[in-house]
């Protein structure tokens, strides 16, 4: 078979449009391995932090200044106070598929600083749309806590939210609202306090640990990618096929009657058994 056709505009166009379906298919399959690692990392993260020991707030202060994704979900034992007065919730949270919001209380550590507690998660309320019916105080005076890090969420362009509420949980944002300096990197997401509270907000729920579906969408995309340049390679054998075929008959017999009509029967365009004995009883007279 002679390929020469494929340097025609046209068929250069169609290699053209094969590379760049796979360029795509390509790059939406690295996404999807990269949403993967990202998984993986976030496991081990999990795995390697989540059931530590807690460490005191001394060693876990400069997370709390400039977040470090390696510590997140490590636990930390903090003492000091809660400052009620600035109490926030987050809104649009939810928990098990069921709405809610996150409540978030400055805590100003025994040595000075202050960082965020998440206290956990309460339900939508019925009283007041866009209110929770109950936000538990934190208990008073002196308390322990015990917290897992979680770095400051992204701030939201042109989101609002009413007074008391925050729309995310940017803490950068969360510091503009108040009079004293506020460590903005990690907040803490509770884990224990003591004293503890009768009607405290549940505790949120531990992040899962399963991997997903993102590597066999890498490959299906990838599997995607590898069939634009097979279907391109199957195409044009079988336009080098039917040119052959062509050249064939054209050395044969120029005659384009016979040419068509081996083209007809190439297609399987002969008449039926059939038709076949009609034509010899027509030939009879019968």
């Amino acid at each position: 078979m002679t390929y020469r056709f494929l340097f025609t505009r046209r068929w250069v166009g169609f290699l053209l449009l094969a590379a760049m379906v796979a360029a795509a298919c390509a790059g939406l399959s690295k996404w999807q391995m990269d949403r993967r690692n990202q998984a993986v990392a976030e496991i081990r993260r999990v795995q390697d932090n989540y059931d530590k020991n807690p460490v005191p707030f001394a060693v876990a202060k400069q997370y709390f200044e400039t977040a470090d994704p390696e510590v997140k979900w490590s636990t930390v034992s903090i003492t000091g106070q809660y400052l009620t007065q600035d109490q926030r919730i987050v809104r649009n949270r939810p928990q098990n598929s069921a709405p809610g919001y996150e409540v978030l209380v400055p805590f100003r550590v025994a040595s000075g600083e202050t960082i965020v507690v998440n206290r956990g998660w309460l339900p939508i309320g019925n009283a007041r749309a866009g209110y929770p019916d109950l936000v538990p105080d934190p208990p008073a005076g002196n308390v322990q806590v015990v917290v897992r890090l979680k770095p400051s969420e992204p701030e939201l362009d042109g989101r609002t939210a009413p007074e008391g509420q925050l729309p995310s949980i940017a803490l950068p944002a969360y510091a503009r609202q108040l009079s004293y300096p506020l460590l903005t990197g990690s907040y803490g997401l509770m884990a224990a306090e003591s004293p503890g509270r009768n009607v405290a907000p549940a505790q949120l729920s531990a992040p899962a640990v399963q991997e997903g579906s993102n590597l066999s969408y890498a490959l299906q995309w990838l599997t995607f990618g590898i069939l634009a340049f097979v279907g391109f390679g199957y195409t044009a054998r079988q336009q080098a096929r039917i040119a052959r075929e062509e050249r064939e008959d054209q050395a044969e017999d120029p005659s384009e009657a016979v040419l068509e009509a081996r083209r007809e029967s190439r297609a399987g365009k002969r008449n039926s058994s059939d038709e076949e004995e009609d034509a010899i009883l027509d030939r009879m007279g019968i």
